[in-house]
């Protein structure tokens, strides 16, 4: 089965798309059908399958993120235990535990069969930037 290890910069929270990487990936193998597994190999960051169109969309959920699991050092975040790394890394491993580390996406004659709007997303949620490992595996 076909797999391979990709790596993203990132330069703090936020959306980095790499659909064409995935989408490479899968026309190299010359795979007609099957499953493309993404999975992220880090605790404080996700995946996501999201509109590739407008940034607002993404704007928009990073704010509702933000909104939903403040950093530690918010008033309302006192409860937390876990701030060793910083006062945002507990509440990236909040976020990461919402989301999702591993997607699937069908493969049908030899493309992703993503919608006409949707992206594939490493979803960062730590301040700093971070090199992220994502790996891809096509299975049959």
């Amino acid at each position: 089965m076909p797999q391979k290890v990709i790596s993203i910069s990132t330069r703090g929270q936020g959306f980095y798309e790499f659909t064409a990487e995935a989408a490479s990936f899968v026309r190299a193998t010359g795979a007609a059908e099957g499953l493309l597994t993404v999975f992220v190999r880090h605790t404080s960051c996700s995946l996501l399958i999201q509109e590739n169109a407008d940034p607002d969309v993404r704007t928009d959920l990073d704010g509702f993120f933000r909104r939903l699991v403040p950093p530690s050092s918010d008033p309302s975040m006192r409860w937390i235990v876990h701030t060793t790394e910083g006062p945002d890394d507990m509440p990236a491993h909040i976020k990461a535990a919402l989301t999702q580390v591993s997607i699937g996406v069908p493969v049908i004659g030899g493309r992703l069969a993503l919608g006409t709007w949707q992206g594939i997303y490493l979803f960062e949620h730590r301040d700093r930037p971070h090199r992220r490992e994502i790996v891809l595996h096509l299975g049959g």
